[in-house]
């Protein structure tokens, strides 16, 4: 009779056939492999979770709205006005950004703000604080750009309910310097961005402004006075005066104009801003892609109906050009006169 074997723990471990050891290895790297994917898998969506928490939770529970998530650093500067005037609809969650451009006269900020309207987007509403009754104080300063930011300010600059960024034009003597404290304290705690708008050549800002008063008075164009023009025609014709300047405050009025841009630039440098340059933009329009940038908005091709007043070279637009060269040669302003 025969004996049968006994079973021994390592008869479990004993390989049969290379079949069967094929399968044993395919089988344990599969398990391996799952493991591995799973995790990989928990952890990303667990640091996905933990980043829309901190980034954008507090958004939506506020405004019951469904967002992507946008970078800490953006989230000040995204607002959800509810204006008094009308309702945003389906616009409601769309994030509005608030901002002022910042600029002195004759620098090209009207054209600019053209380009700015011609956006789909953006509402920029003018020189608000133009009218001295709006810039007694900064209290009234400061209630009229919370109605401004509401979207309860009405211009021809206004768009429908889906604006993406709302601002309006502000030059440097018409209060912003002055209360500069506040409006700063409001800039930073409103999200409010800075748009500075200057020029490089202030010799041909000085022209321009000199051109443009005598126009007020003259009113060439059919007894109209026109800040700016929108056809060939007027352009040539307010071209046409040659301003005489005054040698004794030439060299003033440069170093003015200077001071006051660097005191505005170290006066709200605490704030989100952007520093432009007039001659930039007309030489380089990427930098309007900048500026798109800057507010969050799609990228688009601005466009403006304005047209240039004065062209060419400066010894064509000053009557007294040679008394100016010669007073200007050897002065920090000596490269104003060359052609920009």
């Amino acid at each position: 009779m025969e004996i049968p074997k006994l079973w021994k723990p390592q008869d479990l471990f004993v390989i049969k056939s290379p079949k069967q050891s094929l399968r044993l290895v395919l089988l344990v790297f599969a398990v391996v492999c799952g493991i591995y994917i799973l995790s990989m898998c928990i952890n990303q969506t667990s640091n996905y979770l933990l980043q829309a928490k901190s980034l954008s939770i507090h958004v939506i529970n506020r405004h019951n709205c469904h967002y992507p998530i946008f970078q800490e650093e953006d989230i000040h500067y995204l607002h959800f006005p509810k204006p008094q005037t009308f309702t945003r609809e389906e616009c409601g969650c769309n994030p509005v950004r608030f901002f002022a451009i910042l600029s002195m006269q004759r620098s090209g900020s009207g054209w600019f703000e053209t380009l700015l309207n011609s956006h789909m987007n953006v509402s920029s509403n003018g020189e608000i604080f133009g009218a001295k009754s709006r810039r007694t104080n900064a209290s009234v300063i400061l209630e009229i750009m919370d109605n401004v930011f509401n979207l309860d300010w009405i211009s021809s600059s206004s768009k429908n309910e889906c604006t993406a960024a709302i601002g309006f034009k502000w030059m440097l003597n018409q209060g912003a310097l002055e209360y500069h404290e506040e409006i700063v304290d409001y800039f930073n705690r409103r999200g409010v961005s800075a748009i500075f708008l200057f020029r490089r050549n202030l010799l041909r800002r000085l022209i321009s402004l000199l051109a443009n008063s005598y126009d007020k008075d003259a009113k060439p164009l059919n007894g109209t006075h026109k800040s700016h023009t929108h056809s060939p025609y007027e352009a040539k014709v307010l071209a046409k005066y040659k301003p005489v300047v005054n040698m004794s405050l030439l060299i003033p009025n440069l170093r003015n104009a200077q001071r006051k841009a660097n005191r505005a630039l170290e006066c709200f440098k605490s704030t989100r801003h952007i520093l432009l340059y007039y001659e930039d933009i007309v030489q380089n329009r990427t930098k309007l892609a900048d500026v798109q940038e800057f507010l969050g908005l799609p990228q688009r091709e601005l466009i403006s109906g304005q047209v240039k007043i004065h062209n060419g070279p400066l010894s064509q637009q000053i009557e007294n050009w040679d008394e100016v060269q010669k007073r200007l040669k050897g002065t920090p302003y000596d490269t104003f006169l060359i052609k920009d």
